[in-house]
């Protein structure tokens, strides 16, 4: 299994000075593309026009909010794969720790399609001008929060003052979310410091250095979420009930050379989040199973539990959802650029 690098996952505490804005725009886009190179090279080997007609290439994370790719990628390794036989192809899995460096490879032509949260689905479609993403599916909402350290003292925005919060990658959904509230907060935050320092840090590290109280706060996904509880004693000060958390996506190739295969990749992906949503215990079952292969780290079924009721996995989407998403990435310094989003959503 090829897997992509963690560009965020390392990178330098954000200092205290504060940059203006546009030096935050442009910083962006310096990241990106220097993340976007080291994705395409990985891809090469692909070629410029994809895989053969036999293959379907598909991004997903280990998180419980991708819970429909990891019962499919446990299933395959149980050797009742639920997405080959209903495509007609074969299935080839990439992980990803989060969104920015997925949708890297879905722009270079590494991979076909994608489970991803919506705000790293939207960042992609704008820079490329609404010509090379389109999202499928609806797949989970809910599963996300804020988990402050209990004792920490902090109980609003104006407490983060000084504070370090972790977000999974710069950009993605959970970092835009993060720098909104504290911005609605009245407080300045920029890529390198502000008021606060948002640090993007990959979710394994986060448990790590909330343990070790180097973060203050982390802003995060399930199992995440709970983990930063039950192993940190972490308490979570914003839930997230309501917020998009992962869509399907695929690559305008997919949808428009292959048509077909995009259809039915959108009818299978539906019907296994009916098949999570009516088993939800075997779905955790297989969810933790297939967490255990990705991490190499058990995750104990009570917490599964735990976190499963935080979930919820639909496949509907509306565009809706994405309008409200910009306004809200605008406000924080991204998508500068917006497009109109009548391409984004499609019904291939």
């Amino acid at each position: 299994m090829r897997r992509f690098g963690r560009p965020w996952s390392r990178s330098g505490v954000p200092g205290r000075r504060t940059a203006p804005r546009a030096g935050l725009a442009s910083l962006v886009a310096r990241l990106a593309l220097c993340a976007g190179l080291v994705v395409a090279l990985a891809g090469t080997a692909c070629g410029p026009d994809g895989p053969p007609d036999g293959v379907l290439r598909i991004g997903c994370f280990p998180n419980v909010t991708h819970a429909q790719a990891l019962v499919a990628r446990q299933l395959e390794r149980k050797g009742t794969p639920w997405f080959a036989p209903r495509l007609g192809v074969k299935v080839e899995w990439v992980t990803f720790n989060a969104g920015p460096s997925a949708m890297e490879a879905l722009l270079s032509g590494a991979i076909d399609a994608t489970y991803v949260g919506p705000n790293p689905a939207l960042n992609a479609h704008i820079r490329s001008r609404g010509d090379e993403v389109r999202v499928l599916a609806g797949a989970a909402s809910g599963g996300a929060a804020l988990v402050v350290r209990r004792g920490a003292g902090l109980r609003g925005p104006a407490d983060f003052r000084g504070r370090t919060i972790a977000t999974p990658q710069l950009g993605n959904t959970q970092d835009v979310a993060c720098r909104a509230w504290l911005a609605a907060g009245g407080l300045k935050v920029t890529v390198t410091g502000g008021d606060a320092s948002v640090v993007p840090t990959a979710n394994p590290d986060q448990l790590a250095r909330f343990v070790a109280k180097e973060l203050d706060a982390a802003w995060t996904v399930e199992p995440w979420v709970s983990r930063l509880e039950r192993e940190a004693d972490g308490e979570i000060l914003v839930p997230e009930p309501d917020a998009l958390t992962t869509v399907l996506v695929a690559s305008r190739a997919l949808v428009e050379r292959r048509g077909a295969l995009a259809k039915a990749l959108v009818a299978a992906h539906a019907e296994l989040t009916t098949w999570v949503v009516a088993h939800p215990e075997e779905a955790r079952v297989l969810v933790g199973a297939e967490l255990l292969a990705l991490t190499r780290q058990p995750i104990a079924p009570d917490l599964l539990a735990h976190a499963w009721p935080r979930l919820r996995f639909e496949h509907a989407i509306d565009r809706a959802r994405f309008e409200r998403l910009v306004t809200t990435a605008q406000g924080v310094g991204f998508l500068a650029d917006a497009i109109p989003l009548d391409r984004l959503v499609v019904a291939p």
